[in-house]
């Protein structure tokens, strides 16, 4: 049973397993989890975000699930920063992608007041893939290789990287797909 994921064309590959990439624009939820820990923050921020698309929305609808759950790190996010599981100054964002068939009119509220829905706008996105559990060490080491790639490459990212986990949690580590984002300035 395929899982869907966000839209996007691969614009080129700067170095092997590191891609640009041009995502459409989409809807996300997410959710404020205050704590200092990134795995602790991703299992608190799946809860309340599962719940509002298993049934805990205006409507009680499920809404399908989709892949990746994201989580980026950084300053507190406004309205129009990039999207994921992102540190803030008391904790961190966790976000899941909202399926393409909805518009901001046609998804259903959250009931829980914690979760915020909005619009990502499309956008230019750098992507390192690579597999196994999650450990903050690898997204240290990933991030940085994806940094040190952009830099030679003289691309300019926007915003703070996030992470990308697209597996259910008993999936084996070398089966698992993971992924550092960062969104990249255009230069056209």
């Amino acid at each position: 049973m395929a899982t869907e994921e966000p839209a996007y064309t691969v614009a080129s590959e700067l170095a092997p397993g590191i891609e640009l990439r041009d995502y459409a624009p989409m809807l996300i939820a997410e959710v404020e989890v205050r704590t200092n820990d990134f795995a602790e923050a991703g299992n608190a921020g799946f809860k309340p975000l599962a719940d509002y698309i298993f049934g805990n929305n205006s409507r009680r609808d499920r809404i399908g699930m989709t892949a990746p759950v994201q989580q980026s790190e950084g300053e507190r996010i406004g309205m129009t920063a990039p999207v994921g599981r992102t540190e803030t100054a008391e904790g961190w964002l966790v976000s899941f992608v909202m399926p393409a068939r909805y518009t901001r009119e046609t998804l259903p509220e959250p009931r829980d007041p914690r979760i915020r829905v909005r619009e990502v706008p499309a956008r230019m996105v750098a992507a390192i893939r690579f597999s196994g559990r999650w450990r903050t060490e690898s997204f240290a080491e990933h991030q940085t290789l994806l940094l040190e790639t952009l830099a030679k490459a003289k691309l300019q990212p926007k915003g703070a990287p996030w992470s990308a986990q697209y597996n259910p949690p008993w999936t084996p580590g070398f089966m698992r797909r993971n992924e550092i984002l960062v969104e990249i300035e255009r230069t056209q």
